[in-house]
């Protein structure tokens, strides 16, 4: 388990800071096979999950899901035959926030 996936997530108000580029480094290479991706102007961790079937993609997104709910922090999730792309964002800051890396390193973990 990663130190990043041990702290806590923060309630994440509208107008909370987004990360900085230095803490998008840094936390950035503690999920290194997450990407920065940008759509519509907004910053977000993307990865791509891959599976030997649908069913164990499908049973990842259900595990990921679960993680979510218990955070009360919602990835976008895209579940196809053999993969599953899941995006992680603050969607009241409309940017990356420092729970954003700590879901993606719980990602990981859920993936092992």
């Amino acid at each position: 388990m990663s130190q990043l996936s041990r702290e806590s997530c923060e309630a994440c108000r509208v107008g909370a800071p987004r990360v900085t580029e230095e803490e998008v480094k840094a936390l950035g290479a503690e999920v290194p096979e997450w990407q920065i991706v940008e759509r519509d102007g907004i910053m977000k961790l993307e990865r791509v999950f891959t599976f030997p079937d649908f069913r164990q993609a499908l049973a990842f997104t259900q595990r990921v899901g679960e993680l979510a709910e218990q955070a009360d922090h919602h990835p976008a999730l895209l579940t196809e035959w053999g993969k599953v792309t899941v995006t992680w964002w603050s969607h009241k800051i409309k940017g990356l926030h420092r729970n954003d890396f700590i879901l993606a390193a719980r990602t990981d973990e859920v993936a092992k």
